[in-house]
């Protein structure tokens, strides 16, 4: 079987739909040498890496080709838009295509497409993301539900989410698999240089994207009212690069002062990250909502102690191992973080909980079960008739 995949999100600085890719696409890599893959370093009309043609993934491996990416950003879109006559025969006559990066391919004649679903949060709230990425990410997931011959969701919170907005879609036809770690060996390293002025357990560290849902000024404020209590609190380090609808994003504006009670590194590599992780007093995750919360696994594979928001898919990937809050309420936010500090909660016991319940997930079991999946969905008869392949938001 040949199958086409979806790489263009896993360059250098992925976040959590490149991460999701970049894990999944390196198992197969490991593992599976009976089929043939086609990587796609550039896909869609919504996202471009300028450095695709170098940053994605790649492998020497024998059963594994890379398809060269156009020259830019607009040839590329007009590609994927309008591919006209033989898309299957310009994209390597794969069997299956799998897209991972919210768009939704149109017009492949014989190939059956798998749709990697990752969450609906633009449906939930306008303010949380842009008009562009907004409209962008709801005509992939629409196209996705009218043309996908299978949907991949990361959830079984993202499943139900997507089975309520498009109840058309064959509820038969959607599987979770998901995320695991990308850190295999979490062992102990020296302190990197620009994080010296921590001293482990004596710091709070929170992962992700600068942007409006994951709720970082609610944050800011629960550390403003500790502050304000008097109680000994600790710095927060926000390990993250600057996302959409944030110019006014400032720690100075609930108090805080940079460099003493808040660190923006901005965007850390693993290695750094992996130090923040296993140093850290706890991991604080406010976000208002997630299709699953990587950070959260990764923080809960180092064994740290995890505080994060009880909504959406959250509780789905903490389960037991979590001291939740209510993400709207800054004053709970402070509350969980003071119960932490003051050992009202035991950390052993979290520590214990975290490192099982990590194990729960696996690369190697998501990959194995996607693969069982290629070859199902290629015995499947189609999800809709051909004329519908074509079909447009």
């Amino acid at each position: 079987m040949k199958i086409g995949f979806d790489v263009s999100q896993t360059g250098k600085n992925k976040a959590g739909c490149g991460y999701f890719a970049d894990g999944l696409i390196r198992q197969l890599a490991a593992s599976d040498v009976n089929n043939e893959y086609i990587l796609y370093p550039a896909v869609g009309d919504l996202f471009w890496d300028p450095q695709c043609a170098t940053d994605t993934f790649v492998t020497d491996q024998s059963n594994f080709q890379r398809l060269d990416p156009p020259p830019d950003f607009e040839t590329s879109r007009n590609f994927w838009r309008n591919p006209g006559p033989g898309f299957d025969e310009k994209l390597g006559s794969p069997n299956i295509v799998h897209a991972n990066n919210f768009f939704c391919p149109r017009g492949l004649k014989d190939a059956r497409l798998v749709y990697t679903l990752y969450d609906l949060n633009f449906l939930i709230e306008p303010s949380w993301s842009t008009e562009q990425n907004r409209t962008g990410c709801l005509q992939g997931l629409f196209q996705a539900s009218v043309t996908a011959d299978f949907i991949v969701a990361i959830s079984q919170y993202s499943r139900s989410h997507f089975l309520s907005a498009f109840p058309h879609y064959p509820s038969e036809r959607i599987s979770v698999i998901y995320p695991a770690s990308r850190f295999d060996s979490p062992g102990a390293g020296p302190c990197p240089e620009r994080f010296l002025g921590l001293q482990p357990d004596r710091f709070w560290l929170t992962v992700g994207t600068i942007e409006p849902r994951k709720n970082h000024q609610r944050l800011f404020d629960a550390c403003r009212i500790l502050k304000d209590q008097g109680t000994a609190s600790f710095p927060l380090v926000l390990a993250g690069a600057q996302g959409w609808l944030m110019d006014k994003f400032d720690p100075r504006l609930q108090g805080l002062e940079p460099e003493r009670d808040v660190y923006l590194p901005g965007y850390v590599s693993d290695t750094e990250l992996s130090w923040l992780f296993r140093n850290c007093l706890g991991f604080i995750y406010p976000s208002l909502f997630e299709g699953f919360g990587m950070p959260v696994l990764e923080a809960l594979g180092f064994g740290a102690a995890v505080l994060c928001s009880k909504t959406s898919a959250l509780p789905e990937a903490a389960g037991n191992a979590a001291l939740y809050f209510d993400p709207l309420d800054s004053s709970d936010i402070a509350a969980a973080m003071k119960r932490l500090m003051s050992g009202d909660v035991d950390r052993g016991f979290f520590r214990s909980a975290a490192l099982d319940q990590a194990k729960r997930f696996s690369w190697v079991r998501s990959a194995d079960r996607l693969r069982e999946l290629y070859h199902e969905v290629r015995a499947l008869p189609r999800s809709f008739e051909s004329k519908n392949r074509s079909a447009s938001f």
